[in-house]
């Protein structure tokens, strides 16, 4: 079979799930511990916790898509160094008014 073309031979199915892999190592170790997360601890503590669970899933699965899909067209207009560049540089920016504010901020 052609599953759905460009040549899908035997190295398709390996290169998937290489994919996926790395798709879910780095969402998995980059959502540990971050800010919405704890918020979802605290949710879950004091609600529903399937609601909670389905709602995070969803709003999540939302935001990981439009992720895709952003990166997916702006790879077409730009290059990746240049998007590691931006990132980088809004990190920073970032970083810096965190630290003009203060932790009472």
């Amino acid at each position: 079979g052609g599953g759905g073309g460009g040549g899908g031979g035997a190295d398709a199915e390996p290169a998937a799930r290489t994919v996926l892999l790395q798709a879910f190592t780095l969402t998995f170790l980059a959502e540990w511990g971050d800010r919405s997360q704890i918020a979802t601890i605290a949710l879950g503590a004091a609600e529903e916790p399937v609601g909670v669970t389905l709602g995070a899933i969803i709003g999540h699965s939302l935001c990981t898509g439009l992720a895709v899909v952003g990166g997916k067209m702006l790879a077409s207009r730009i290059s990746e160094r240049m998007v590691l560049g931006i990132g980088g540089g809004l990190f920073l920016l970032f970083a810096a008014i965190s630290l003009l504010q203060g932790p009472d901020a």
